[in-house]
């Protein structure tokens, strides 16, 4: 017998939160991209078919709820692609290759069909970031490969951790806050989010159990 589940669905002031978030992700990736020259035009590679794994119920939920603010037309049309990916993507995964799939909110001009609700990765991946782990750790992200040859091929920046960096830490710590205002302080009972953009669409909005809601 299936438990009770019971959806997990974001505020009106959580989801303005996370706008929020999101909007000054797209502030710091545009100084820094800006500061380096960085520019997506002509790119030959696309990071909409590299392999993202997302981790938190709160963009989940606000995947969904973009999901939902479409015709139902194209919702249907991006469900599919979703059900498509999942099955390639796994069957990669079994033979031991990364996938590189293009997403399924991808529309047939090539346009992201949810853009306003795409995720933390879709809006950060490319410019070099940095990053301060709860135990203190410093951690540096390069870029993207287009990225990387820009930096190594100006002079002002002998060494690639010269060049101008976002810091990733306060808007993280907003994410992790935020989520655990979501789930009421509980987010350590739940299954940890690991998942692609198709697989959180192929399993529906998020979802627990009764019992959890009513601890």
């Amino acid at each position: 017998m299936n438990k009770p589940m019971k959806e997990i669905i974001l505020s009106p002031e959580q989801s303005d939160k996370l706008a929020g978030i999101y909007t000054a992700m797209v502030e710091g990736y545009d100084q820094v991209a800006t500061a380096i020259g960085l520019s997506c035009q002509g790119c030959p590679d696309n990071c909409c078919d590299s392999y993202f794994l997302h981790h938190t119920y709160s963009e989940w939920a606000y995947l969904w709820q973009g999901l939902r603010e479409l015709p139902d037309e194209e919702r249907k049309a991006i469900i599919g692609r979703a059900e498509q990916y999942v099955q390639e993507s796994r069957a990669q995964l079994a033979g031991q290759q990364r996938p590189q799939i293009k997403c399924p909110l991808l529309n047939e001009d090539g346009l992201c069909g949810l853009y306003n609700h795409r995720l933390l990765v879709c809006r950060m991946h490319g410019i070099p970031a940095t990053m301060t782990r709860p135990d203190g750790q410093s951690m540096r992200f390069p870029g993207c490969f287009r990225c990387q040859e820009i930096v190594s091929d100006d002079k002002k920046y002998p060494q690639g951790k010269d060049a101008p960096a976002m810091d990733r830490t306060p808007l993280f710590r907003e994410m992790v806050a935020l989520e655990s205002n979501l789930l009421v302080d509980k987010r350590h009972l739940l299954p940890r989010v690991k998942l692609t953009i198709a697989e959180m669409i192929v399993q529906g909005p998020p979802a627990v159990d009764t019992p959890f809601c009513e601890r």
